[in-house]
């Protein structure tokens, strides 16, 4: 049976990615169980009346934020989602990150939130007038119902106005790009395995664990000022993080 899905002409959204967002959407509800194989490109073509190279675009995009797996000659099959994945060649807030995670319980909370002086290293790095004003946001991720993430959130007050810890318990991301209208373009990253903190001993459940990975965070918005530095603090047993290199 055709699926009633269709795709408009006049539809801004490019095809291939209204397809992967519909295949996803059947994955996370469960339509297309984990370990589970897709159907193939031809019926893909005719379910979605679109021609075998957007079809692939979907897939491969799909396949980049690790919702599936290409076995040559047997097909694609669905991954289960059992780690919360991080892709370093795009920017995404961790409530867009753990939203294609469906069953599983994943919950923040804000432990610390201040209006603060941006402390001298830190206007020195961002290039920041001494005395400037800073949002530092304490946030901890549970998963599964153990603490696994820490995040440790610097953001300009000028730039990010009106910013409260209940948005904090949400999405930042959203209510700077929804709210306050502006466009976040990239980020400035580097990833490290550190030594565990007192912080990190305070808030995570870290079990015999001595090292943290820590993803670094300078996010600039679309005029090129940074407005965000973040300090992403990961048990190392939960997460795998990924990127798409091409030749």
């Amino acid at each position: 049976m055709r699926s009633s899905f269709s795709i408009e002409r006049s539809e801004p959204v490019a095809k291939y990615r209204q397809i992967y967002e519909r295949l996803a959407e059947r994955m996370k509800t469960g339509e297309y169980a984990a370990e589970s194989k897709l159907p193939s490109e031809t019926e893909l073509m005719h379910e979605y009346e679109a021609s075998r190279g957007t079809v692939r675009k979907a897939l491969d995009l799909l396949q980049e934020h690790g919702y599936v797996r290409k076995h040559h000659g047997k097909g694609v099959f669905v991954l289960r989602r059992d780690q919360i994945e991080f892709q370093f060649n795009g920017i995404v807030s961790f409530s867009e990150v753990y939203a294609s995670m469906l069953g599983r319980s994943i919950q923040t909370s804000v432990a610390s939130f201040e209006d603060i002086e941006a402390p001298a290293w830190l206007a020195d790095r961002m290039n920041l007038t001494p005395g400037t004003r800073m949002y530092r946001i304490e946030r901890v991720r549970n998963f599964d119902g153990e603490n696994v993430i820490l995040d440790v959130n610097y953001f300009v007050k000028d730039l990010v106005p009106g910013l409260t810890k209940e948005i904090a318990a949400q999405s930042i991301y959203a209510y700077v790009e929804h709210e306050l209208g502006m466009q976040i373009s990239y980020a400035k990253r580097k990833i490290a395995a550190e030594d565990v903190t007192e912080l990190d001993r305070m808030w995570l459940d870290l079990h015999d664990y001595e090292y943290v990975i820590v993803i670094t965070n300078d996010t600039f918005l679309y005029e090129g000022r940074q407005f965000e530095y973040t300090e992403s603090r990961h048990r190392l047993d939960k997460f795998q993080f990924s990127d798409v290199a091409r030749r």
